[in-house]
């Protein structure tokens, strides 16, 4: 595999630790058949997790508190190949370059960040979300 590493998107972080999750086989298939040999949690996904496990709407009766959310995070970061990210590069220029390309839409700056962050690091971004298509030098997986 070329990549040094793969940086999946919230989306598929959610849909790994959320058996009820639409996506949740498509999910577990990349991460043992198709996954680099690292795994990389960002500041933004780890956040956008436990924000997200935490929320009843969302999660229904599968919702956590503070304190699981942060037991699911820590044990997610002790599997074989996972940590947080620690870059090499903090990818800002790249963001910016982004984020002034032709008709971005604001809504895309999170995916722009995780982009830049992949394109400066040599990282893959794996994601459920066709919007990275846009991101020109990214490489990626595109779940489906």
């Amino acid at each position: 595999m070329s990549t040094s590493a793969d940086l999946p998107d919230l989306n598929v972080w959610l849909a790994l630790v959320c058996p009820a999750h639409n996506h949740h086989q498509h999910a577990v298939h990349d991460w043992e058949h198709q996954a680099a040999e690292r795994v990389l949690f960002c500041t933004v996904t780890a956040l956008g997790l436990v924000r997200l496990v935490c929320q009843p709407k969302l999660m229904g009766t599968a919702v956590k508190n503070a304190a699981e959310a942060s037991a699911l995070l820590e044990a997610l970061g002790q599997q074989p190949g996972v940590k947080l990210a620690e870059p090499e590069h903090d990818g800002w220029e790249v963001f910016h370059q982004l984020l002034r390309g032709a008709g971005m839409p604001a809504r895309l700056c999170t995916d722009a960040h995780l982009a830049a962050l992949a394109i400066a690091n040599g990282w893959r971004l794996v994601s459920f979300d066709r919007d990275f298509e846009r991101f020109e030098g990214l490489e990626r997986l595109q779940l489906p």
